[in-house]
């Protein structure tokens, strides 16, 4: 009975966590971002090394793997020079 609680709440857990993630909304600021990046003229390598962070997690997140939040969502707008709202719908 112990395993298939937490197989029940396992799987209620990945299934809030892909709404969440995979969410029309999500997908949008993901192809804007990686779009600003292109339109920029930067590779992944190099907008990590702006940002403090890793090529890997560029990449995640504009792979959908990885979420972010308003501050991090603003280093993007001002790298990429664009206003917050061209990553919004």
């Amino acid at each position: 009975m112990t395993i298939w609680n937490i197989a029940y709440w396992n799987t209620i857990i990945d299934l809030f966590m892909n709404k969440v993630i995979y969410s029309k909304g999500h997908a949008y600021i993901v192809e804007q971002l990686k779009r600003a990046r292109e339109e920029a003229g930067l590779g992944q390598q190099e907008v990590a090394k702006l940002i403090g962070s890793t090529q890997s997690h560029i990449s995640k997140v504009e792979t959908s793997q990885r979420r972010i939040d308003v501050i991090m969502l603003k280093k993007f707008a001002q790298i990429y020079r664009k206003p917050i709202s061209y990553f919004l719908k």
